[in-house]
């Protein structure tokens, strides 16, 4: 008989009688009483809550809160599903009170010595997000369901600084989350073309009878990060961007989750990027004032007038509420 086989012939053993001993398990398993020892111990790390009572008229056990076979967890497995749990909740996962029913179930198997050291490794570990993730968890769970039968949406939808809701007939093609927040990657009918929209702005939500199939080999995640980014093959002038500074600074802005993709050259106190004008006219500017004095824009001299009109905008805003409280 394979290992397998043998742990789960013994969990069947213990649940068909009150109390057998190692002897009579090695006898029905036909094998040495060293190896059942082998084996409980197997279980007993497992999760399989098995009494041991020593004596003459000792042996295995199981308490009558057990009540089917293991899945084999071990105390790394078991810690690790605590922990992703913790996570799962932080990032507004939609099923939480489904995935905490079935960390209980594990739990409620495990014997207080089993429980006791599962807690010593999770209760030290803290995950902290300061995103409200409420607007977003009332959709989550119709929108999953709906990417997994490929049915067809009905939502209404605003988007930033607009206030006006506007109906749109989407395909939900998959879900990402993104840096505290919820996305639905879909074919916009309305748009004729593959859209992101934040799950938070989604203002009401209604399924239809009508079913899309999703192209093969899709990735949801693939069109998002290639849609946040700026596409170096549009026909838009792409601009040299180069910034000296602190080595602590420098890195920051190499290693940037959208700059990285566009740095071009690095030593330790300069980097320089490649960007479309657009994109160093309307948002670098604003990247690069909470770095302050620490670095400094040698080039392009557009970069450069826009830092100083981006901060004396900010200055005259300010000198004004003083002047005004």
């Amino acid at each position: 008989m394979a290992k397998m086989d043998n742990l789960l012939a013994i969990i069947w053993l213990l649940r068909s009688r009150q109390k057998i001993t190692a002897e009579e398990l090695a006898d029905r398993l036909e094998t040495s009483v060293r190896t059942v020892y082998r084996y409980i111990d197997t279980l007993c790390a497992s999760g399989v809550p098995i009494v041991a009572e020593a004596g003459h008229a000792g042996g295995y056990s199981l308490p009558e809160t057990f009540h089917g076979a293991p899945l084999f967890f071990d105390l790394e497995e078991q810690k690790s599903l605590s922990h992703a749990a913790l996570f799962a909740k932080q990032a507004g996962y939609p099923f939480t009170q489904a995935l905490e029913r079935a960390l209980g179930k594990i739990n409620h198997q495990m014997t207080p010595e089993q429980l006791a050291d599962l807690t010593r490794h999770t209760v030290g570990l803290t995950v902290i997000s300061t995103a409200d993730h409420s607007a977003a968890e009332a959709w989550l769970p119709t929108l999953e369901q709906a990417v997994a039968d490929g049915c067809t949406l009905v939502i209404e939808y605003v988007k930033n600084k607009e206030e006006t809701a506007v109906k749109r007939q989407v395909d939900p093609y998959g879900l990402v989350h993104w840096r505290d927040r919820w996305y639905l990657i879909a074919y916009c009918h309305l748009r004729s073309e593959m859209r992101n929209f934040r799950v938070d702005r989604i203002c009401a939500l209604a399924q239809t009878d009508v079913n899309f199939a999703r192209p093969a080999g899709f990735s949801a995640s693939d069109f998002f990060l290639e849609s946040m980014l700026p596409s170096a093959n549009k026909a838009e002038a792409l601009m040299q961007v180069h910034i000296v500074g602190d080595a602590d600074c420098i890195d920051l802005l190499s290693q940037h989750w959208w700059l990285a993709h566009y740095l071009v050259e690095r030593t330790a106190k300069q980097a320089r990027f490649i960007l479309e004008q657009h994109t160093v006219e309307a948002y670098l500017p604003h990247m690069l004032i909470p770095y302050g004095r620490s670095i400094r824009v040698v080039a392009p001299d557009l970069l450069r007038q826009r830092l100083i009109k981006v901060t004396a905008d900010l200055l005259h805003f300010y000198q004004a509420d003083e002047a005004h409280p």
